[in-house]
């Protein structure tokens, strides 16, 4: 099977749409994924810095969406037709993956971030029969098709816009995950959000869906207003006495706060925030020593890193697409989409800040 992907060749090229080469079909426990749109994740493009441990060539791409068109048995529980979105990849076997936590899966780095599924891998390639990486994130999903561990799908209604959905496969399930998994936000709580990209609006417009006070900051002023639109309080990340502030807007302290910057600087401020016992989550990867200032931890706060939003994506993904169809959770309003051959325009917009989530679409069609 022939069909055009988006290939990275090294870490320092653009991406170029190839021709690439399926030699087999699903095996079994797999499913072959006709994609209708991908969303573009900084993850992605956390490649280029990734000092050589993810496998280049590769059709990167974790975000994706689309339609089945071929099953690796009955025991997927898909059938063709089914409209399905695709999220991380883990074991199954795993002790963290038996107690319904994939995200912390034994095997997640070497699955989804540094080499991918061994089995089957040689039967992936470019035109010229030369190999390519092991599915990224169990997907490459920044292709036409897309072969795909059924434990990795999620089925959705298929009423629903499939091509705009792929973003909730990981960055829209990290934010939103945050709020209801690891931190239990419920109505009335207060929650502190820095960084209002994909990743950080989802966490506001979980918490503003769920009746939380929400302060959200960033430097950007149209982020801010986009935070603004979805009930959070804005404040400038380069506000005097950023900590004081929102002490002040969410009387005494934020009870919990998620860093999606991965900056030193508002990593402490945000601890600041907090109130006694509050807790600080971070998504971002950091690639340097924190920094903790003196008197950030005290009086029983705490710091822990979260991944994909502690989520069991079977079970949060129907949740988010729920909450869309009942007019409060807006994701698309988030959205960008750009023809599969846009894929090196939406990279520099996403790099610039342009875009929050950039969707690529392979047939270049408008939802």
């Amino acid at each position: 099977m022939r069909f055009g992907a988006a290939v990275l060749r090294s870490y320092e090229s653009r991406f170029a749409v190839e021709e690439v080469i399926l030699n087999a079909g699903p095996a079994d426990g797999e499913i072959l994924v006709k994609i209708a749109g991908c969303g573009m994740c900084r993850t992605d493009l956390a490649v280029r810095r990734s000092a050589g441990r993810s496998p280049l060539p590769a059709v990167l791409g974790h975000e994706g969406s689309g339609i089945v068109v071929e099953t690796g048995g009955p025991g997927t529980g898909l059938s063709v037709g089914d409209h399905v979105v695709l999220s991380f990849d883990s074991c199954g076997h795993c002790r963290n993956c038996m107690g319904a936590a994939p995200a912390y899966c034994d095997s997640f780095a070497s699955l989804n971030l540094f080499g991918g599924r061994k089995e089957n891998a040689t039967r992936f390639t470019d035109a010229a029969g030369g190999a390519l990486a092991p599915r990224w994130f169990g997907q490459s999903s920044f292709a036409e098709y897309a072969m795909v561990p059924a434990r990795n799908v999620v089925r959705v209604d298929p009423s629903l816009p499939i091509e705009l959905l792929g973003p909730l496969g990981c960055g829209f399930l990290t934010g939103a995950g945050a709020v209801f998994n690891s931190f239990g936000v419920g109505p009335g709580d207060t929650l502190a959000v820095f960084g209002a990209g994909a990743v950080g609006l989802a966490a506001v417009m979980a918490a503003t869906a769920i009746g939380a006070v929400t302060v959200a900051v960033d430097r950007h002023p149209e982020r801010l207003a986009l935070a603004e639109r979805f009930r959070a309080i804005p404040l400038n990340a380069a506000s005097t006495g950023l900590p004081d502030r929102i002490q002040q807007l969410t009387d005494g302290g934020a009870q919990y706060a998620l860093d999606t910057t991965g900056s030193a600087q508002l990593i402490n401020d945000a601890l600041r925030a907090l109130r006694p016992t509050g807790h600080l989550g971070l998504v971002a990867r950091l690639h340097t020593a924190l920094p903790l200032e003196p008197g950030t931890l005290d009086r029983g706060r705490s710091i822990s890193h979260l991944c994909e939003g502690d989520a069991v994506p079977g079970l949060l993904i129907p949740r988010l697409t729920g909450l869309w169809q009942a007019g409060r959770f807006p994701f698309d309003q988030l959205i960008r989409t750009y023809p599969l051959a846009d894929i090196n325009e939406a990279e520099r917009d996403c790099d610039a800040g342009r875009v929050v989530k950039p969707v690529l679409l392979p047939e270049g069609r408008a939802p």
